[in-house]
């Protein structure tokens, strides 16, 4: 079970301060095309271990990000699935998990800690459990959306070329 992030939060911005680290509060890194090498929260979670390795690097600078939960992304997840052709039960069953969900609106989702050392990017990335569940339900609905572009028949010879 992860920890609670709203709780964690203050605690690592604390110890980051005791541990003389300059923090640069910026957005999520897990997207640059930098080299990017992942810290292995599942196995270690403790911010602590990160922060202390980024030290024995020599690293002067940690950039700090959370990510919040807001409604807004359950409402597009519903959308999405709204868009999609699936039976009622199975739409209904998305329905009630996204719902569930609405409990953690305003909570922090995710916290990223980051620092460069040697043309990398080095990643702390600790995520809730609920969050890995929503991530995973709009990985689910996403496969289940229609490609606006399978039914175009834009070929040359319309009819007489087979997409099978």
């Amino acid at each position: 079970m992860k920890p609670n992030l709203d709780v964690l939060k203050p605690e690592i911005e604390l110890y980051l301060e005791e541990t003389g680290l300059a923090v640069f509060y910026g957005y999520s890194r897990s997207l640059e095309s930098a080299p990017t090498v992942y810290w292995d929260c599942d196995q270690y979670s403790d911010y602590r271990s990160f922060v202390q390795c980024a030290r024995a690097a020599g690293v002067k600078l940690i950039v700090f990000h959370q990510r919040e939960f807001f409604s807004e992304q359950i409402d597009e997840a519903l959308e999405k699935l709204h868009a999609c052709e699936l039976p009622p039960q199975d739409t209904r069953h998305f329905e009630e998990r996204l719902a569930d969900l609405r409990t953690y609106e305003g909570s922090i989702c995710a916290i990223e800690l980051s620092f460069d050392h040697d043309g990398r990017v080095f990643l702390f990335d600790l995520r809730t459990d609920w969050f890995d569940e929503f991530s995973e339900m709009l990985d689910e609905i996403q496969l289940l959306v229609p490609d606006p572009d399978e039914d175009d028949d834009d070929s040359p010879i319309s009819g007489y070329f087979s997409r099978n």
